[in-house]
């Protein structure tokens, strides 16, 4: 087995790993309870409110998941390759409609090389998502370890003065649709500057 694969085999038990983690009350609660020791400070020492944590905190998770996309995706080879498989498609549209059985046989041929291209790039695509999960998941862990106790409430447009843990849109705990709002405008931002292109 090739060192490659070998490092995607243990990339993708790493990832199961931390996903399966999460059902796992005591490594939860013990996960959580040794980052409070790092961020509790925070809240309890400086007082800083908890939805300015929970957008400081996603705006963290923005920038290293962009810098870890940055240095393990070559986004110039997928831009190339969905370029090239835009216009294999195009052209075997053009043979499946013209009927043109020899260009058909030739172009099948040609899609396979494509399609292991694109396999390819969804192993490289997978790569960072587990270093990314390595440093979120503890984060995720001390929300849901700590915030069980924050008396705090948050105002939201259309749904009033809500507390952290109370669930809006049917199923999302306030938090978690703070944290994504935030995540995903401040990494839109930092994306930008970075020059990485959207997975």
């Amino acid at each position: 087995m090739a060192a490659k694969d070998r490092s995607s085999i243990i990339l993708i038990a790493l990832t199961l790993v931390l996903m399966v983690s999460y059902g796992i009350p005591w490594v939860r609660e013990g996960v959580g309870g040794a980052m409070d020791m790092i961020f509790g400070h925070l809240v309890d020492v400086y007082g800083i409110p908890f939805f300015v944590l929970i957008m400081i905190l996603s705006a963290i998770t923005g920038l290293y998941s962009s810098l870890i996309q940055k240095y393990t995706i070559d986004y110039e080879k997928m831009q190339r390759v969905q370029g090239r498989m835009k216009e294999f498609q195009k052209e075997f549209r053009e043979a499946q409609l013209g009927g043109d059985e020899k260009k058909l046989k030739k172009l099948e041929a040609k899609r396979d090389r494509m399609m292991q291209e694109q396999m390819e790039l969804s192993k490289q695509q997978f790569k960072p998502m587990a270093f990314i999960l390595i440093l979120t998941v503890p984060i995720f862990f001390w929300l849901l370890f700590r915030l069980p106790s924050v008396e705090q409430t948050m105002t939201l447009p259309y749904a009033g003065t809500l507390n952290f843990m109370d669930v809006v849109l049917g199923f999302f705990p306030i938090w978690i649709l703070w944290y994504m709002i935030c995540s995903i405008a401040i990494s839109q931002v930092i994306r930008k500057s970075l020059n990485i292109g959207g997975l």
